[in-house]
């Protein structure tokens, strides 16, 4: 397939496929090698066609899949130094990476790739923005602070793959431990609805195409308030961009590339 599909987007694991004519790609692999074979199944891909998993940072949930993938097809991993020591850490496994560096554009196959930091509770976790054949893709989630960096990064994506994990009322109403809380709302936790609905506004321009509302807690957010706080910030500035949720349970609305121009199934 050439184009996008989020796989699995939430704490209970992360992954992203991405297609061109020439290169395909993981972003993460934190669900399990039968449901990401699954899934990739359902937008007849082949896990034989995956040329690398590139990966924003080494939490379980965007790591866990990666050694027994990297060992039963032999796929290269490509990470930041600090990333690989992470996943490293939690397997025996002879992994094959691949390292870049943050804040250094690199090109793998027809892809070039640029790595920025974000804010999150782990070393050198990254975003990253991905042009090919005319197009630009942001993806930037597990973050719990907008820097500047982030938004200038961002600007004049054609598509936007970005964090609305929780409604702040709906965390401290919950019953996790204070610790979770405290995490999950600090600098370097999570992104809310309210402020992702922010950071969109301020990256907005007319040729944005779609965006996808990521990494949505279950327990703190629900999909029909996230869509409803970020689509006011469109109507506001009236904006018909796609919108949609990058789901944690099935694969997401599909958008397939077709010469510098995409189609939304």
């Amino acid at each position: 397939m050439i184009g996008f599909c989020p796989l699995a987007s939430g704490s209970k694991g992360n992954s992203i496929y991405l297609g061109t004519e020439e290169t395909k790609i993981l972003i993460d692999a934190g669900i399990s090698t039968r449901m990401l074979l699954k899934r990739l199944a359902e937008i007849n891909v082949a896990i034989e066609e995956i040329d690398a998993i590139i990966v924003t940072h080494d939490h379980s949930d965007h790591i866990k899949g990666i050694p027994l993938l990297s060992k039963r097809y032999n796929i290269p991993v490509l990470a930041n130094s600090d990333t690989a020591k992470g996943i490293f850490a939690t397997t025996d496994e002879q992994i094959q990476f691949k390292i870049f560096s943050t804040g250094e554009t690199f090109e793998f196959g027809d892809l070039e790739i640029h790595p920025f930091s974000i804010q999150h509770d782990t070393l050198d976790p990254v975003a990253f923005t991905i042009k090919t054949n005319g197009l630009k893709l942001g993806i930037c989630a597990d973050l719990g602070f907008v820097t500047t960096l982030v938004a200038s990064h961002l600007q004049r994506c054609d598509y936007l793959y970005i964090e609305a994990n929780h409604q702040p009322s709906m965390v401290h109403a919950c019953n996790r431990p204070m610790v979770y809380k405290q995490r999950v709302l600090g600098r370097q936790g999570h992104l809310s609805n309210q402020h992702c609905a922010e950071l969109i506004a301020e990256i907005l321009h007319p040729h944005l195409k779609h965006i996808y509302l990521a990494h949505l807690s279950s327990e703190c957010n629900n999909p029909d308030l996230a869509l409803k706080i970020v689509g006011q910030k469109l109507e506001e500035h009236n904006m018909e961009t796609g919108l949609t949720i990058a789901y944690q349970d099935q694969i997401s609305k599909i958008l397939n590339f077709t010469n510098s121009v995409s189609q939304v199934n």
